[in-house]
């Protein structure tokens, strides 16, 4: 392209004297290049951040995979030496066993809810942490050893939220209500026969998950056995991978080596349905979002058209001197080119700017018990920003086409006949 070109692009641009129409037009083009791509680089920002906070609060306590067993106990009952199996895999940085249950509980007052009830080994300096639950212990009030007053380890962590719903406190007592083992029926009652235990709360948790706090209670391995009825079986065994991303491909390989029953559920599938469902938010609003741009790219062609329409008589001239069409095709090209580069890069400052500001003060609030987390996270990621980017600068150029090959395709008589 030629300075000529671009000396006479920048020309149409601006406005004559005595009118700003043109030059109003532009600028409206300009904004709504500017509003669809900051609003794009906001929203995406967000789903981002949506996915990776509650990935890292997930994690929490559930660990990168998950080994079970097929089959009607859905137990593993010697796991000792597939324990050693795992932790011998290359990727593997923790393993531990595990129990999963459920139960009621209560304070010793008339309310009585469900929750969940995991065991897990107590914390000591040997013991594998295959999940980061340990390090959440609210204002330091106790710990995960689980050790009770009573020196028998019958000590329990509860979540903050369902502690403060129960109203206790370290040191308090609470009342489990354990399944039926094997869910069978008492032969002498003729029915189902729960049993209850009492557990002293030796600590709280808060990880900020909803999930977690608002409905887990944690206790030692071996209690969590006779609470569930499991003898010396446990529910699986955790694994913590050298490499979150890489946890389906480890899982692959520990469910080839240790073979059937027994397979491998990584973070994702054990949360598949939520994360789908943020993918699939994540590309609806991109897809709205980007008919905004392409409504702007409509600004560019309206505002093309009127620049050929009201530049006819010179567009006209300058073919009568011999300015080729391909030189005027260029021109319209540059004014459309520029407007998709301010507006693109207008777009780019205005949506990381907001991005910033959204996430560090927290802007957007929102209710854990829906969205499990208290505000809307932004996690802006180069990827995303470069697509956006380049889809703006793209969209821009498209939209240059019809008035381009319009002005082109004047011819030089008519046009500088035109009134």
């Amino acid at each position: 392209m030629s300075r000529l070109e671009l000396a006479i692009a920048w020309r149409y641009l601006r406005s004559r004297k005595g009118t700003r129409l043109l030059s109003l037009i532009t600028v409206i083009a300009i904004g709504g290049v500017i509003v669809g791509v900051s609003a794009l680089i906001m929203v995406v920002g967000v789903m981002n951040g949506l996915q990776d906070d509650l990935k890292d609060k997930i994690l929490v306590g559930s660990p990168d995979i998950r080994v079970l067993t097929y089959g009607d106990d859905l137990t593993i009952p010697k796991w000792r030496p597939i324990l050693t199996r795992i932790r011998s895999q290359e990727g593997v940085v923790a393993a531990g066993p595990f129990v999963l249950t459920q139960a009621l509980i209560s304070s010793g007052h008339h309310y009585v809810e469900g929750t969940q009830v995991e065991g897990i080994e107590p914390q000591a300096p040997h013991v594998s942490e295959p999940t980061s639950i340990r390090e959440h212990i609210y204002n330091h009030q106790g710990d995960f050893r689980f050790a009770s007053s009573d020196g028998k380890g019958r000590g329990v962590v509860v979540g903050k939220l369902l502690a403060d719903r129960l109203n206790v406190v370290p040191g308090d007592t609470i009342r489990l209500i354990a399944p039926p083992p094997g869910g069978k029926l008492d032969a002498i009652l003729g029915g189902y026969s729960p049993k209850l235990y009492k557990f002293e709360v030796t600590g709280l948790f808060e990880t900020g998950m909803y999930e977690y706090d608002n409905g887990y209670v944690f206790m030692s391995l071996p209690v969590s056995q006779e609470f569930a009825g499991l003898g010396d079986a446990v529910t699986g065994i955790e694994v913590a991978s050298t490499n979150r991303s890489d946890a389906r491909v480890l899982g692959q390989k520990i469910e080839t080596s240790l073979g059937f029953p027994y397979r491998a559920v990584d973070w994702q599938e054990q949360n598949r349905s939520l994360f789908q469902a943020l993918k699939l938010e994540k590309l609806a609003m991109s897809l709205i979002l980007l008919l905004v741009v392409i409504v702007a790219a409509f600004n560019i062609v309206s505002t093309l058209t009127m620049v050929v329409k009201d530049k006819t008589r010179e567009i006209g001239i300058l073919k009568a001197m011999g300015l080729p069409a391909k030189s005027i095709r260029r021109v319209f090209f540059a004014q459309g080119v520029v407007i998709g580069v301010v507006g693109t890069t207008g777009g780019l400052i205005l949506g990381l700017m907001g991005a910033v500001l959204l996430d560090k003060y927290k802007l957007i609030k929102l209710e854990e018990s829906v969205y499990f987390i208290d505000h809307m996270p932004v996690h802006l990621q180069p990827l995303d920003i470069g697509l956006t980017i380049v889809a703006s600068l793209m969209i821009a150029a498209v939209a240059t086409l019809y008035p381009s090959m319009q002005a082109a395709r004047l011819s030089p008589i008519e046009a500088i006949h035109h009134e």
